[in-house]
């Protein structure tokens, strides 16, 4: 990507909207469906969890149905009564315009029905906590249990749920074993599987899916409209339907990393070990850590797609030209289990160095030279 495309990506990701001011939800029409519908049959469940991976709209959802909830008790509605005073016809959308004070309040935050839990900056080091934390969420559920400012729902997103600790999962546990009256829980969870099976068990499921090719790369248009066709494809591709995610890697350059990353695999079964220790210097010198959890991601889904296209007996997907020869030819020289061996070590590999702040060259090439002892 040029510096010229690279500004103008940084600029688009400055620009895409936090979920809490976001009016655009797409491809998900049968999640909100599905939010309507409880609605509208009277018996809401106290608590949704709304799983799916990042960046497919999941907050933005949370939000969307935070805002139409709360204009529906605060007499926000767009629909009123009729010209004669019969009573209105049912809801057929969450949306909410952006112009509305409802949508305004709740976009700067300052409804006080309304309140979401999410990761604190610790108070000692003032960085950002790695996970949520017991006083949060305990100030959050008592929040719950206060009457509504505004005589309807008390409403909590936790974003997310899969990075509450122990003790946060349990005090969240206790509410939603005893839910207050009128009060509503939506839990964003990119993992589930990671949730207490008991609080899985407390809550309506609701995934979201997704998003189609033809949706993130119209997105990409709108908000990084410097992209080529090809690199906005590309990204569309790595980022597996997320929105999200595509302008993520188009803000840490994870592009042009995933075509290095190619460049070294093409020369399989036997690696350019100076460029490999290149890369790994690279790596080592990025104190933020971005490139190289990026790049563990990358090789991660570049080993997934080899294992999905042996297991489903298809063609690779082809994120760059050419890709997909080099994924044929790699996977059928060995077993189908053995690449899903590697696969599950790789990702292991990555996440025990980034846990355990290990030396991010020598994880690199010890991944690269597992895969080349596979590929030879």
């Amino acid at each position: 990507m040029s510096p010229a495309a690279a500004k103008a990506t940084d600029e688009a990701q400055r620009s895409w909207p936090e979920p809490r001011a976001n009016p655009r939800l797409l491809a998900q029409e049968a999640a909100e469906t599905a939010l309507l519908a409880a609605y509208r049959s009277g018996r809401l469940p106290h608590a949704w969890l709304l799983t799916g991976p990042r960046g497919v709209g999941k907050a933005t959802l949370a939000y969307r149905f935070a805002r139409f909830l709360l204009a529906e008790q605060g007499g926000d509605a767009e629909v009123g009564p009729g010209l004669f005073g019969e009573t209105p016809p049912p809801p057929t959308s969450l949306a909410i315009d952006a112009e509305a004070p409802i949508f305004r309040r709740v976009a700067a935050g300052g409804h006080p029905d309304l309140v979401t839990l999410v990761r604190t900056p610790n108070p000692q080091t003032k960085k950002l906590r790695g996970d949520i934390v017991v006083d949060d969420v305990r100030a959050a559920t008592g929040f719950l249990r206060h009457t509504s400012s505004e005589g309807g729902w008390r409403i909590c997103i936790v974003d997310a749920a899969d990075e509450m600790n122990i003790n946060a999962a349990n005090a969240l546990l206790k509410v939603l074993e005893e839910p207050p009256q009128q009060a509503l829980l939506l839990l964003l969870a990119h993992a589930p599987g990671r949730l207490l099976p008991t609080i899985r068990s407390r809550c309506r499921p609701l995934a979201l899916t997704p998003l189609p090719e033809t949706t993130v790369v119209d997105l990409l248009a709108d908000f990084a409209p410097e992209l080529s066709a090809e690199d906005a494809l590309a990204l569309t591709r790595l980022s597996e339907g997320s929105i999200g995610r595509a302008l993520d890697l188009a803000g840490e350059g994870g592009l042009e990393l995933y075509r290095e990353m190619l460049e070294l695999l093409q020369g399989l079964p036997r690696l350019d070990v100076a460029r490999l220790h290149g890369l790994g210097e690279r790596l080592a010198r990025d104190q933020s850590g971005t490139l190289f959890r990026t790049l563990g991601a990358l090789l991660s889904g570049w080993i997934g797609r080899l294992v999905l296209a042996r297991a489903e007996g298809t063609a690779p997907l082809e994120v760059v030209p050419g890709e997909a020869r080099l994924l044929a030819e790699l996977g059928a020289g060995r077993s189908l289990a053995s690449w899903l061996d590697l696969w599950e070590n790789l990702r292991r590999r990555f996440a025990q160095a980034e846990a355990a702040s290990l030396d991010r060259k020598q994880a690199l090439i010890a991944a690269f030279l597992e895969i080349e002892t596979l590929a030879s």
